[in-house]
């Protein structure tokens, strides 16, 4: 009977599942690291070492994380945790956005609050308890994603020590003259009551009625009448927002366009840009113009017209915002109802050649007031559909249409805003937005078009309105004197506001009178008086936002400012990345970040907007709880980020095949390493040339992996990690060392050479690892052996890998190992083709003969010296016959024929290799010479 020599076998041992379980596997790793203090001990092993700072940008507390936020934490993660093994010291301190609408509008839909009938500090109460519960959910949800950071003490812009310092911020930019109170048009919700920023702006298709609307020329400056009687001369207007007709107090013409006077078939002169004629025509049914006269728009400056519906003038006026876009080249221009519009009428009335003033003659309810006349009352919508019957009716409709438009929405609320001008406060970016443009430049943008996008926003946009009529926010610290109604914001001032906001919040603006909250014996700067009321509004959240850099990074880390990077969606240019430069350029003249790195959006796995309308949604809660938060953690570095990132159960099914490809190299690698020591490793010139080979790939791919991380390129590393894994390791080096891992002796140079390799290789691959699959890299580092001079606690104690010039292998080499892998690949697609004909059974039943051709010879030659080829090709037997002969024609290296064939040599019982010398030992008369020594010596 045949012995049984399975129990000589080195066959692997390790206690490394293989079957994750991350679900419920990482939640005790969580525990162990909470533990261990595992952030702490990472800070304070990497104390002296040069700071890097990636300061957080805050998520709103109103709710659970979505895939959206869950992406940034994990991107955030990646570069702390790679930060931290690579010679730096990189604290994060996670920070949430309390104030504003988003926790307004939440706890109101929540819990069903109705704020009108709270006290102020009742309902901030109530706010403030939502916007802290909801940090403590955030934090675990973001804590179970494997996020480091200073978790215990974040930064919030509700605490009172953030509050007192952002008063701070406000008095400099006001004591410098960047803050103003003004009256002009601004963004406004009628269904929140309150102004909103343009980061507060979304936009998306409206369906309206745009209208042609006659305005009768009263007043033509001696110019017009000589073409037709003015009594039957118009200028026309366009607009898609008939509401704002009652707000008409102008018309505007771009100067430098030229205008027609237009006589229709029924006797009408319309006054139309000449370009716009036709379309207006279309338009309007009317078969054709007879052109009486043409002149630039400069000539009509400062005629006038009369108001169709309300009893006053309109007067023209020119600007350069008019175009030939759309319309008539005759804009209809109401100062209370568009920026543009107001800009105009206000530098002509500044010049003096016009009293033009403003109305607004819509509420803060969107509903018409007394200036709107008839229509008090009415709602914006409801307006529309009565001005354009009156509009008919009295003869001033000349044309309209149903159209789509893109228009603007709350990013709440999700109805449409109306443009409202309203007493604000404004922070004048003109006034250093060429400072915010030079700061802008210096800083270093991935992609690169954000620079474009953030210079252009600065340059373009308009003053930022700073106010909010919300209760739930930082009160803006700014006193009226009630003897003479001026505002006072003095240093003294902010210094008393920002002392009590720190003891005692910022609620107590709200249940302290003034005089209280002002210094002691405080008089007003401007008349003397001693009678004083408080500004009412709160500032707009982005305020907040804008200014943690100073109340958050510069206050808990003194020195750290500027931040070395800030990460954030696309979004933010206009948001977080945009008022953070603000605030900064204002008080210091240049930019808060060195550097700006954004993400795109997640979407669902067709490419669409993910909603709960649409049942597409994707929960990081569920992620975890299904696939772990690895998976997770995988899935933010498998795709490039930078644009939109696609989430689906298929794609996290494929991701889950991705990660068990590499859980189940290291696993392989754990297994074969029983008895090694490593720090008595093989040296390295005394290994394997194919344990050299190996190496020279771990150095490639450890070059490549530190490269893409200090790209912020992830999915490189996690492409180049599962690469080298599949087809370097498991497809090739570690299939071709498992005879003499399992099969040489225990201690044999051989196998010592390849735990040398394997080691090292898992040692290296881990700690790339680490930032990106955090528990399974330390669930990898737990279960391997390690040097003495590491930090078996934690992979995230140590060190990044770093390259070995002695591992890169010369060109020489390296070419010699691409022509034997071509060989190889030529001999595997020979063996499937014969194992497909039944001619053999498995590899090693087979023998190879090459037949190598005089055109192949001077390339074959090195191969065969230097590398054992049966072994390369895991078969028992290659033979060389240089000539020619039958077989398979090798595709990757010309000129060999390959012919296979069943090896005609007994079968070893221990290693199934078939070899000659099976039978030459007697005590072991079914092994190989190799085998029966290995068993003799163990014996």
């Amino acid at each position: 009977m045949a012995q049984d020599y399975n129990a000589t076998v080195n066959l692997p041992k390790t206690d490394f599942p293989m079957r994750a379980g991350l679900p419920n596997r990482e939640p005790g790793m969580l525990e162990r690291w909470n533990g261990m203090d595992l952030y702490g001990e990472m800070l304070r092993r990497n104390e002296g070492r040069p700071p890097f700072i990636l300061h957080d940008g805050p998520p709103f507390s109103n709710g659970m994380i979505h895939m959206g936020t869950a992406l940034n934490k994990c991107l955030k993660d990646f570069i702390v945790r790679y930060k931290n093994m690579s010679g730096f010291r990189a604290p994060y301190t996670p920070g949430w956005d309390n104030h504003g609408m988003p926790i307004e509008s939440a706890i109101i839909k929540k819990q069903k609050l109705n704020r009108k009938a709270m006290s102020i500090p009742e309902f901030r109460d109530a706010c403030h308890k939502f916007a802290q519960d909801f940090v403590d959910v955030q934090r675990e949800e973001f804590r179970r994603l494997g996020v480091l950071g200073d978790w215990e003490k974040p930064y919030l812009t509700m605490d009172p020590k953030f509050e007192a310092e952002e008063v701070k911020v406000f008095g400099k930019m006001y004591e410098k003259g960047y803050i103003y109170k003004g009256k002009k048009p601004v963004y406004w919700c009628p269904r929140d009551e309150t102004a909103l920023a343009e980061a507060e702006i979304e936009y998306s298709d409206d369906k309206c009625r745009s209208i042609f609307v006659k305005f009768p020329v009263t007043k033509d400056n001696g110019k017009l009448s000589k073409y037709a009687p003015l009594d039957r001369m118009y200028f026309v207007i366009w607009t898609t927002t008939t509401w704002t007709i009652p707000g008409n107090l102008a018309i505007c013409l771009n100067a430098d366009l030229q205008y027609v006077l237009a006589k229709a078939p029924n006797g009408e002169v319309y006054i139309l840009a000449r370009e716009l004629m036709d379309s207006v025509a279309k338009a309007a049914g009317i078969s054709g113009f007879e052109v009486l006269a043409e002149m630039p728009g400069s000539e009509f400056e400062l005629m006038e017209a009369r108001h169709p519906l309300m009893d006053r003038a309109s007067i023209v006026l020119n600007g350069d915002h008019v175009t030939l876009d759309a319309g008539t080249g005759c804009v209809h221009t109401a100062p209370g109802f568009g920026q543009e519009d107001y800009d105009v009428c206000r530098r002509y009335d500044a010049s003096g050649r016009t009293k033009i003033g403003i109305v607004v003659p819509v509420d803060e309810h969107g509903r018409m007031n007394s200036e709107a006349g008839k229509y008090e009352g009415l709602t914006t919508d409801e307006a529309n559909s009565v001005i354009f019957d009156d509009l008919a009716a009295c003869g001033a409709l000349l044309a309209s249409a149903e159209i789509v438009h893109q228009y603007p929405h709350c990013w709440r609320c999700k109805g449409p805003i109306i443009y409202r001008a309203t007493d604000q406060w404004f922070c004048s970016v003109k006034a250093f937005s060429s400072e915010a443009v030079k700061a802008a430049e210096k800083v270093t943008w991935m992609p690169d078009w954000g620079r474009e996008r953030m210079i252009s926003m600065i340059t373009e946009r308009s003053d930022w309105c700073i106010s909010r009529q919300r209760h739930w926010g930082l009160p803006i610290p700014v006193f009226y004197c009630a003897d003479c109604g001026k505002p006072i914001c003095t240093p003294e001032t902010i210094e008393r506001i920002s002392e009590i906001f720190r003891e005692k919040g910022s609620n107590a603006w709200f249940s302290m009178d003034a005089e209280a909250l002002l210094p002691a014996g405080f008089k007003c700067p401007d008349c003397g008086g001693v009678h004083f009321t408080k500004e009412t509004d709160t500032l707009d959240g982005w305020f907040d936002s804008g200014s943690t850099h100073f109340a958050s990074m510069q206050l808990d880390s003194p020195g750290t400012w500027p931040a070395d990077l800030y990460l954030e969606g696309g979004d933010q240019y206009r948001g977080w990345f945009q008022s953070s430069m603000l605030t900064a350029v204002a008080l210091r003249g240049t930019a808060p970040y060195r550097a700006v790195l954004t993400h795109g959006w997640t979407v669902d796995g067709e490419g669409k907007v993910m909603h709960k309308s649409l049942g597409n949604g994707v929960a990081p809660e569920d992620i975890v709880k299904k696939y772990g938060a690895d998976i997770a953690r995988l899935w933010a570095a498998s795709a490039d980020y930078r644009l939109d990132m696609r989430c689906s159960d298929a794609i996290f099914r494929q991701l889950s095949d991705k990660y068990l490809k590499i859980r189940n190299t290291a696993r392989y690698i754990l297994g074969n390493l029983d008895g090694f020591d490593p720090d008595a490793p093989m040296a390295y010139a005394e290994l394997t040339e194919l344990d050299k080979w190996a190496l020279s790939r771990l150095n490639a791919l450890i070059e490549k992996c530190l490269d893409a991380y200090e790209k912020y390129e992830f999915f490189s590393v996690t492409y180049a990690i599962h690469n080298f894994c599949v087809v370097e390791m498991s497809n090739f080096y570690l299939d071709v060392i498992k005879d003499r891992l399992y099969c040489d002796g225990r201690d044999s140079a051989e196998r010592r050479s390849a735990q040398t390799a394997i080691w090292t290789i898992l040692d290296a691959m881990v700690r790339l690892l680490a930032p990106i699959l955090a528990f399974t890299a330390d669930e990898i580092w737990l279960a391997m052996p390690h040097r003495k001079g590491d930090d078996a606690r934690a992979v995230m104690l140590n060190d990044m890998p770093s390259p070995h010039a002695e591992w890169r292998l010369s060109e020489k080499d390296a070419e010699l190992w691409r022509g034997a892998l071509a060989l190889r690949d030529d001999v595997n697609k020979a063996l499937e083709l014969a194992r497909g004909e039944k001619a053999i059974g498995k590899p090693l039943d087979a023998k190879v003969t090459l037949f190598v051709s005089d055109a192949a010879k001077e390339a074959y030659l090195p191969i065969a010296s230097g590398i054992a080829l049966h072994k390369l090709c895991i078969v028992s037997e290659v033979e060389t016959v240089y000539g020619s002969g039958e077989g398979t024609p090798a595709g990757e290296f010309p000129g060999v024929t390959i012919r296979v064939e069943p090896s005609a040599a007994p079968r070893c019982a221990r290693c199934w290799t078939h070899d000659a010398s099976v039978g030459s030992d007697p005590a072991h008369p079914d092994l190989c010479a190799r085998c029966a020594a290995v068993v003799a010596q163990a014996e």
